[in-house]
């Protein structure tokens, strides 16, 4: 224990179990990164039409139904966050999902949402 709660513990041996369970500050911060893209369901989006694909901005725009500099401002934040990658072809560039394990953990939260289609 860090000292940071006060008094003792009810259950000292189950708090030593629960701090093991911490995430590291490097993964902490990596988490808040992730999470924190996905505030704007708009992101899930993105993250959902680039599952199997890889699309120009302009493409994905189209699909979300959100304007091009929109979708340009979402696509900052999901590249802040690691989870897309830019490829110049010409004037045209085009967008997929990182191989960064941010990426794939969005792609893992967008696919548990078909889970609720599912069930009601």
């Amino acid at each position: 224990m860090d000292g940071t709660a006060a008094g003792k513990a009810i259950d000292p041996q189950a708090v030593e179990t629960a701090e093991q369970n911490m995430l590291s500050k490097k993964a902490e911060a990596g988490a808040t990164k992730v999470l924190e893209s996905l505030c704007d369901p708009t992101r899930l989006r993105i993250v959902r039409a680039l599952c199997d694909t890889t699309l120009a901005a302009s493409d994905i725009a189209r699909v979300i139904g959100r304007s091009r500099a929109a979708t340009s401002q979402h696509l900052k934040v999901l590249r802040d966050a690691e989870a897309v990658v830019p490829t110049r072809q010409g004037n045209i560039v085009r967008y997929a999902l990182s191989t960064h394990v941010h990426a794939e953990i969005l792609e893992d939260i967008g696919r548990s949402f078909d889970r609720l289609e599912a069930t009601g």
